[in-house]
């Protein structure tokens, strides 16, 4: 019978390319889609902060105001300016807002040495920084034209002034407020630095799927050649061979292209290589699992993952789907933590640790999956001679 063109449709490979054809776009706009929608959608989840040092009545009029006006549901009001950028600096605050004990009499007094610092940071999701710098911007505008209609209104009241001073008063009009935004853990300029956290991460969790589908394949096709312990064990440093050596390659790569500081490749060589083998463990799962068809479950995981990691939008503005994610991902920590110790003054241990948990949890299901799912296989004769003879002479 000839070989017709249905036959080919047929075949495992073609059913199997349509298939991904089909379930990858279906996961890629099912997930990307509603996930991305968080923008601008969410924006007002965000934490900030309002902190009123001002003993006079500007101050207290302004926090009123801001505190309306301002598109966030959570405004913090009770917190000291030093507790504040604390928070600001652990990304658990968006915007820190601080208006100094002596703004209003500086203004009464015509001067703009103390002006109001809105004060964000850098070193987090591209989305806050950009959107609260947006912000800002809008108040800065909106304070600047109400001070200097009051400062207006009181020059009016004046008529008849000499030319100086009437040209003192106008100058007091046109600075009447200055607003000032304060930005902190700067980061350099290029869209390649502020996406160098998830960046790092993507190379070490889809390097680490790839290779925890290959590795866990190899593990069953030596079946009968050694214990289940022993191959795992060899899965494992096959996994950390391969962590190391891909993570100089990133390493390199980064440094030549971003070009970071020398004082922070070996931190960073260690959480890329710690990075992988976390990832290596939590993809490994399905693949120990289920087989093959586990990389086909890792796909929308790993895409769900690309906006929970916290990159782009933080966890205040995640549907909960992407939060629940964020809080067993690996890459959300990584991401986290490659921020606090590339840009960030804050210590990226707390996302250190969190990854080893997610880790070693994933590692201990993978040795349950082994032990209690893989069904054992007689091992050749061969084999088990050469290892009673390895054990006797141990």
């Amino acid at each position: 019978m000839k070989f017709k063109y249905k036959h080919f449709l047929k075949t495992q490979g073609s059913i199997a390319a349509i298939f991904m054809g089909i379930f990858y776009g279906l996961c890629m706009l099912g997930i990307f889609l509603p996930g991305y929608s968080a923008i601008p959608g969410n924006i007002d989840q965000l934490p900030v902060a309002i902190v009123n040092d001002d003993a006079g009545e500007y101050g207290d009029k302004i926090a009123s105001q801001l505190k309306e006006n301002l598109p966030f549901k959570e405004i913090e009001t009770d917190v000291t300016n030093k507790q504040a950028l604390k928070d600001l600096n652990k990304n658990d605050l968006a915007l820190v807002v601080h208006i100094p004990k002596t703004f209003s009499a500086d203004m009464q007094n015509g001067e703009t040495s103390s002006s109001i610092d809105f004060t964000v940071n850098e070193a987090g999701p591209t989305v806050v920084s950009s959107t609260m710098t947006s912000v800002v911007t809008e108040i800065n505008n909106q304070l600047s034209a109400q001070f200097s209609q009051q400062t207006a209104q009181g020059v009016l009241m004046n008529f008849n002034l000499p030319e100086e001073k009437a040209a003192e008063m106008a100058k007091q009009i046109e600075t009447a407020y200055s607003g000032n935004i304060v930005t902190i853990n700067e980061v350099p300029d290029g869209m390649h630095h502020n996406m160098l956290p998830m960046f790092l991460t993507m190379a070490g969790y889809v390097g680490a799927m790839i290779g925890a589908m290959q590795l866990v394949t190899s593990f069953r096709q030596s079946r009968g050649k050694a214990s289940k312990t022993r191959l795992f064990m060899y899965v494992q440093m096959t996994a950390l061979l391969v962590a190391v050596v891909s993570s100089f390659v990133a390493l390199g790569i980064t440094y030549l292209v971003n070009e970071p500081s020398g004082d922070l490749f070996l931190s960073t060589l260690g959480q890329q290589i710690l990075n992988y083998m976390v990832c290596f463990n939590f993809t490994a799962i399905l693949v120990f699992l289920v087989g093959d068809g586990g990389m086909v479950l890792n796909i929308p995981i790993l895409l769900t993952q690309t906006i929970a990691n916290g990159a782009t939008v933080s966890r205040d503005m995640m549907y909960a789907p992407y939060e629940w994610m964020s809080h067993i991902s690996p890459m959300y920590y990584s991401v986290q933590a490659y921020f606090a110790n590339l840009y960030s003054t804050t210590s990226p241990s707390p996302f250190i640790w969190s990854m080893v948990a997610v880790g070693l949890g994933a590692m201990f299901i993978n040795m349950l999956i082994v032990a209690f799912v893989h069904k054992k296989v007689p091992m050749d004769n061969q084999v088990v001679q050469q290892e009673t003879e390895a054990a006797k002479t141990a």
